[in-house]
C-alpha cells in the first residue's frame, strides 16, 4: 500500500522522530523508577532533566509537523486524524514527566519488599507504549496492520491493571500508616495511568485507521 506521505519523506522522518521521543520518554520513566528504587537519587534527578528536554523537543517537533501538514499538499481528510494521534501521544511524555516529578517532589519512602514491584510494574507499561508506537507508524505505512498492534496495547494495559491491583492489595495489607499507603497507592496509579493513556490513544488510532480504509 502506498504510504500516506509517500512524497514527503522529510515529514515522515519528523513523525518517526516524534514517535521515538514518546517511546524514549517512557523508557526514561522506567530507568528513573529503577534508579529511585536503587537509591541512586542523583542519577534519578538527572533522568528527570532528560525527560524535560524530551518534552520540549517533542512539543517543538509537534508544532513543526502541524505547520507542515497544513502548508504542504497532503491528504486533507487525514490531517485532523494525524494531528489528533500525535497530540494524544504527547500525553505519554507528559505522564512520564509528571510521574518522575511526583517522586522528585514527594520523595516517598518505599519499603524494600515493594521496590521490585514498582520496577516490574513499568514492564507492561513500556510494552503497551511500544505497541502503540508500532501502531502509530503502521497508520502511516500499513494501515491494515494497525489493529494487530492495538490488540497488543490492550493486552498489556490489562496486564498493567492486574499488576497494579496486586501491588495495591499488598500495600494495604501491610502495617504501614494510612498516609504512606495512600501515597504509594497514588504513585502506583500514576505509573499505571500511562498504559491507560496508551489504550485511549490506541482507540483513537483504531477509529482513524478505519476511516482511512473505508
Amino acid at each position: 500500500m502506498i504510504s500516506l506521505f509517500s512524497t514527503t519523506k522529510d515529514l515522515i522522518m519528523q513523525i518517526d522522530n516524534f514517535i521515538d521521543l514518546t517511546v524514549t520518554a517512557s523508557l526514561h520513566l522506567q530507568e528513573g523508577i529503577r534508579e529511585y528504587m536503587g537509591g541512586r537519587f542523583d542519577d534519578f534527578e538527572k533522568r528527570l532533566g532528560v525527560v524535560l528536554d524530551a518534552e520540549n523537543n517533542a512539543d517543538n517537533l509537534r508544532k513543526e509537523i502541524e505547520s507542515r501538514l497544513y502548508s504542504q499538499t497532503l491528504i486533507p481528510e487525514s490531517r485532523g486524524d494525524v494531528l489528533g494521534v500525535l497530540e494524544s501521544m504527547d500525553t505519554i511524555i507528559d505522564t512520564s514527566k509528571g510521574t518522575l516529578f511526583e517522586f522528585s517532589i514527594e520523595k516517598p519512602v518505599i519499603p524494600e519488599d515493594l521496590k521490585t514491584d514498582f520496577v516490574s510494574l513499568t514492564d507492561p507499561v513500556i510494552k503497551s507504549v511500544e505497541a502503540l508506537a508500532y501502531g502509530a507508524r503502521a497508520f502511516f505505512y500499513d494501515v491494515y496492520s494497525v489493529k494487530d498492534h492495538i490488540h497488543i496495547v490492550k493486552f498489556y494495559e490489562k496486564e498493567c491493571d492486574s499488576a497494579s491491583e496486586r501491588i495495591k492489595r499488598k500495600i494495604f495489607a501491610s502495617d504501614m500508616g494510612l498516609s504512606q499507603k495512600m501515597q504509594l497507592k497514588n504513585l502506583i496509579s500514576q505509573i499505571d495511568s500511562m498504559a491507560d493513556d496508551a489504550e485511549i490513544i490506541a482507540d483513537r488510532l483504531s477509529i482513524a485507521s478505519i476511516k482511512r480504509i473505508v
